[in-house]
């Protein structure tokens, strides 16, 4: 270990700023040296005495050494303990880690393919903004470690399925204007993640991006201080997210609310995303509180698929 230590001792010396114990440990040897010549001047004529005077620089010098040796180990472990502090990231050292934002760990995502000669919306071939892939393939798939929600795996599902999101005095009129709205189909998926939080996403293909809008005209009549028209079901008091205008895409429209104290046991967060021909309707629900992290990358996930 000594000759590993001293093969190291000028770098770690070096590296670690230990040049002043190099210093001292030379004039600790220079004393020991002028010892040992006075001592041979004091008598020139006598007979060689013993070598005690040799065996005391012996024993001074080798003291010199171990502590040299010791100092360099030290230095050596500093150094070295520094370094590999230093390389580490940030959340691989203890008590310095930063603690996850609340995003969840959705798949990649990607655009589902079209049929030969169709273009995607929002293209200057695509003037009436229709969505030409399979509305499911549109779907945003469940996060890692969700569990999904067997009656809403992906497929198609009834109207009445989807209306039953939505409290019982707002059905009537829900129902009437999407059989005016030529609705084509309905998609849904749900899931349910480790802390509690119940997700679906419905996407409602309508036959024209103007029937889209009638009928997210009569769900939402957005006002700033009502909210939309058409609430959960259970849902009463609710707010304006303010997070809606930052997370649009071009083309589409957001709009995302969340239901306001006092409220019972759950609290919900609703969002609807207008693109095209297709209405996004996404919820949230948690006991205590509905974190607004995960819905808020939920909400911008699924529309930047749509958009």
């Amino acid at each position: 270990m000594t000759e590993q230590s001293t093969k190291q001792a000028p770098e770690e010396i070096e590296t670690a700023g230990t040049t002043e114990v190099a210093e001292t440990v030379a004039d600790a040897v220079e004393p020991a040296a002028e010892t040992v010549v006075d001592a041979a001047a004091a008598a020139p004529d006598a007979a060689p005495a013993p070598a005690v005077a040799p065996r005391r620089a012996r024993r001074v010098l080798w003291a010199v050494a171990r502590w040299t040796a010791a100092v360099v180990v030290c230095g050596g472990v500093g150094a070295g303990t520094a370094l590999g502090i230093t390389g580490l990231d940030r959340s691989e050292v203890p008590g310095l880690a930063t603690e996850n934002d609340g995003r969840w760990e959705y798949p990649r995502l990607r655009l589902p393919a079209l049929p030969a000669d169709r273009p995607r919306p929002f293209t200057a071939a695509n003037n009436g903004e229709i969505h030409y892939a399979d509305v499911r393939e549109l779907l945003l798939p469940a996060p890692a470690g969700a569990t999904p929600d067997p009656k809403l795996d992906g497929g198609f599902v009834s109207t009445e399925a989807y209306l039953s999101l939505y409290g019982k005095e707002f059905r009537g009129e829900l129902r009437q204007s999407l059989a005016d709205s030529t609705l084509r189909h309905i998609a849904a998926r749900g899931w349910t993640t480790p802390d509690g939080t119940r997700t679906t996403v419905h996407l409602l293909r309508f036959s024209s991006v103007a029937y889209a809008q009638s009928y997210q005209d009569v769900a939402l009549e957005v006002d700033a201080t009502d909210g939309p028209k058409a609430l959960p079901d259970g849902v009463e008091n609710v707010v304006p997210e303010t997070f809606a205008d930052d997370i649009e895409v071009p083309d589409t429209r957001a709009y995302a609310f969340r239901e306001k104290k006092p409220y019972g046991p759950e609290q919900v967060r609703w969002a609807y995303v207008q693109a095209g021909d297709t209405l996004a309707l996404i919820t949230q629900t948690r006991k205590g509180e509905a974190l607004g992290v995960p819905f808020q990358q939920t909400v911008t996930l699924q529309n930047q698929l749509l958009g």
